[in-house]
């Protein structure tokens, strides 16, 4: 048995990041590349739709949500990769597998593989590697999974915020010219942060900064 977990929304401001793990005999692995099993990053909303359906259908699958306010809490006592490596361990802890090969977060190969082994229950053989979801097909499906999730959530998020303040929320993430004038309007308009957001990110002070600042002059 082999599992692959990933992860999607690591660096977002908005929204929750999601881990997901997917098991299989090592010898089903061909299907998934049959069925055209990717990075997610390389196939678009639909494929990743499509594709996602048929993993859920023909293998087991776990998902993990880590929102906004429970990362900054954790933040407070760890760092973002110690958060992923722990959250790694806990969804590779629910079903048992042989090989465990994941995504690594950290630049250090070695030592993110022993942050998750530390948490782990149980004797296994971990692989972590970078660009893992580019290049085992186990890794891709997992990544295929918590993007699409991840998606969904941002989604139902849009939804939620965009009603009360009437332009687009964007994708959440930092880089995102429409998420950031999304953020600063919410707080001209409501005085506070919109719901859903990460505090703890640099990224959400800037901006705080920034208002105090223009409030000032």
């Amino acid at each position: 048995m082999i599992c692959g977990i990933d992860e999607a929304g690591r660096g977002p401001v908005i929204g929750p990041m999601v881990i997901a793990a997917v098991w299989a005999e090592e010898e089903d692995e061909k299907n998934l590349i049959a069925a055209g099993v990717r990075d997610s990053k390389k196939l678009s909303p639909g494929k990743r739709e499509e594709i996602a359906a048929f993993i859920r259908k023909s293998f087991h699958c776990e998902t993990t949500v880590i929102e906004a306010q429970d990362i900054d809490t954790l933040r407070k006592t760890m760092t973002i990769n110690q958060l992923e490596a722990y959250a790694f361990a806990r969804i590779a802890s629910i079903r048992r597998a042989d090989t465990y090969y994941i995504d690594a977060a950290s630049a250090n190969e070695k030592a993110f593989r022993e942050e998750v082994r530390k948490h782990m229950e149980h004797e296994c053989t971990i692989i972590c590697k970078h660009g893992a979801d580019n290049t085992y097909a186990i890794v891709s499906a997992a990544s295929i999974i918590a993007k699409v999730e991840r998606d969904r959530c941002v989604a139902e998020i849009a939804r939620t915020l965009e009603r009360k303040l009437g332009i687009p929320l964007g994708s959440g993430y930092p880089s995102d010219e429409k998420t950031i004038q999304f953020i600063k309007e919410w707080m001209k308009r409501f005085g506070n942060l919109p719901p859903y957001i990460r505090k703890s990110w640099k990224t959400v002070k800037n901006i705080e900064n920034d208002l105090h600042q223009g409030r000032l002059w």
